[in-house]
């Protein structure tokens, strides 16, 4: 399923033995489109964009975004130098380039799950050819890239001589204005020095400034602590929450005054639970890893504990501002408001908002919500799947709703309104000043 016309082209970096036509990009989701888009608007190689999901492409091919944080204007490049857009894994022979940036998302028992990648390779293995440079993007635990890449390219080549193997991870924050993949330090690794440098110098040659780092695994496990240490932090703060809940303090006010020290702190917020595809799932792939080698991560594990336990904190906020007005889950309308998982994006990936809808729907709730983000959401009950859409919420609608509770808190939304015409508002994001009609939580 080929979308768009192949431009021949041809461009050469000027550094030795570096001489690359065509870049591939398999996977075009938060992390793969953007860097699509980065090698797309160089016009220095020739790109090709490969997704298993033909709406994806489609949408591309009619130059229609399906990222929040990505403007239809930014995909002009893509139709204007006829980048190839395909679901067939042929395309990987014509790459010089390959990179993989693929979800890595974890089973029920909170193991990794590699089926996206190794899918992925055995679709690619039959197309590899001598000379290729193969990148991982995703985020794996530590040794993973030989376990999947390096075990299958030994098969038919000497990586290091004549395939080269690569990972450095993605670093992709979306929706964050200040902070891109054109000005975010890229961390870089290789199977041997000379796969390091060739991999090193793809993303400075498209001016991605990169850190070196020893090891594959190096690499690997820096992207997992990246993660970790925000995962701890909020569990930290999640639990510092808990506490001032008890003893009827404010939490933001608490952060606010901490913040005022000039060393040794930095601020984290709480939040209703960790929503993403990176921090509630990323401590789950070292804590698996290290059992590996008989060890027990119980710190990084009592913080996903702390962080998971969240959204129930937030169901007995909701049903005690219920029992203030003599109601119940069984007889009340509940409005979310925020169904993605951070404010000023359309991803609902791991979205705290899901799993407490799930939970209020489960309890008889008549349950509504409003993002302008996320038009639909799929809900799961009890093996079935429940459509809900996005409503517009005014201040003649918003009275109508037992409790308010604000998940997401978008720019967009009208804060002063809500406050001024809801019954009860379960606040989880420290928007308001607590008052008779307002609780945090």
């Amino acid at each position: 399923m080929t979308m768009l016309n192949k431009k021949k082209f041809s461009y050469t970096v000027n550094k030795k033995n570096f001489k690359i036509q065509t870049i591939g990009i398999v996977g075009l989701g938060y992390v793969g489109l953007p860097l699509m888009l980065k090698f797309t608007n160089s016009k220095k190689y020739n790109v090709i964009g490969l997704d298993v999901n033909k709406i994806k492409l489609q949408k591309l091919s009619q130059g229609i975004s399906y990222i929040s944080s990505i403007k239809n204007s930014e995909l002009i490049n893509i139709k204007k130098n006829k980048i190839i857009l395909s679901n067939e894994f042929k395309n990987i022979k014509k790459c010089d380039v390959v990179i993989y940036a693929l979800p890595t998302p974890l089973t029920d028992n909170k193991d990794p799950d590699m089926s996206f990648i190794r899918d992925a390779i055995l679709k690619s293995k039959n197309f590899f050819k001598k000379n290729q440079i193969i990148i991982l993007e995703s985020t794996v635990y530590p040794g993973a890239t030989k376990d999947y890449f390096a075990n299958e390219l030994k098969k038919k080549f000497v990586i290091g001589k004549n395939f080269f193997l690569g990972y450095s991870p993605e670093r992709e924050d979306p929706g964050n204005k200040k902070f891109n993949i054109s000005n975010i330090t890229k961390l870089v690794s290789g199977y041997s020095k000379k796969c390091l440098i060739k991999c090193e110098n793809i993303y400075n040659s498209i001016n991605i400034k990169t850190k070196r780092v020893s090891t594959i695994e190096t690499a690997e496990l820096t992207k997992l602590f990246e993660n970790i240490f925000r995962s701890v932090n909020i569990g930290l703060v999640n639990e510092m929450k808990l506490i001032c809940d008890k003893m009827g303090l404010n939490i933001y006010e608490l952060i606010e005054a901490a913040k005022s020290k000039p060393f040794g702190f930095k601020a984290f917020y709480p939040g209703p639970g960790l929503g993403g595809h990176c921090i509630p799932i990323d401590p789950y792939l070292l804590t698996w890893r290290a059992k590996k080698y008989g060890l027990s991560t119980k710190f990084i594990e009592l913080s996903a504990d702390i962080n998971n336990s969240m959204p129930n904190f937030v169901i007995d906020k909701i049903n005690h501002s219920l029992n203030q007005n003599k109601k119940n889950f069984s007889n009340s309308k509940i409005l979310v408001v925020g169904v993605a998982y951070k404010k000023n994006i359309n991803d609902t990936r791991e979205s705290p908002s899901v799993e407490i809808i799930e939970k209020l729907i489960l309890n008889k709730s008549k349950i509504f919500y409003h993002d302008n983000y996320v038009k639909e959401l799929e809900i799961k009950n009890n093996g079935n799947i429940i459509n809900l859409k996005s409503i517009k919420i005014s201040s003649k609608n918003l009275n109508k709703f037992d409790v308010v509770c604000i998940i997401t808190d978008h720019d967009y939304i009208d804060y002063e309104m809500i406050k001024n015409n809801s019954k009860m508002i379960v606040d989880c994001r420290g928007r308001f000043k607590l008052a008779k009609n307002i609780v945090s939580a």
